[in-house]
């Protein structure tokens, strides 16, 4: 999966420049924001809530995350929505506008051009694409009743209901 493992060094850094590494204790700070945005990438997520999970100053989580994983906290949960997208495209009888909003897009001018960035095809094309091969597919009503779409209700089992 795009951009889930740690990178020992900075992306793009010439060889002979130093190596850049984050300490092995910040690492654990580190996770412990990307877990948030991969359990909560459909919700508005920004730099200043991550690096207070991280326990960081903004600037030194942005610099340690993208030493990290080679890329920015925004760039990595745009990526983990794009695949939550392709997972429903594929697998779910929803239209692009209602995939858009379930991943946490409110624009699908931005959601459609994030796709076709990084998949390198619009979604309304990825999605004909596999109902041509003739999957079956979930009923919308379904994934948003039993939960396939995450919702803030259900990560939360404890609360009233």
């Amino acid at each position: 999966m795009v951009g889930r493992r740690e990178r020992p060094y900075a992306a793009g850094v010439a060889d002979s420049e130093p190596t850049r590494r984050v300490p092995g204790d910040v690492l654990i700070h580190l996770r412990r924001a990307r877990d948030h945005i991969d359990r909560t990438f459909a919700e508005p997520i920004d730099l200043d809530t991550l690096a207070a999970i991280a326990g960081m100053s903004k600037y030194h989580f942005l610099r340690s995350f993208r030493i990290t994983y080679g890329i920015t906290p925004a760039a990595y949960v745009s990526e983990r929505r794009i695949e939550r997208a392709q997972d429903l495209l594929r697998s779910a009888n929803l239209t692009v506008t209602e995939v858009c909003v379930a991943v946490g897009y409110s624009s699908l001018g931005s959601f459609s051009s994030r796709f076709a960035e990084i998949v390198g095809e619009s979604p309304r094309d990825f999605q004909r694409r596999y109902a041509a091969a003739g999957a079956p597919r979930i009923p919308g009503c379904h994934v948003f009743m039993r939960g396939l779409v995450e919702r803030r209700e259900d990560r939360n089992p404890g609360e009233a209901g």
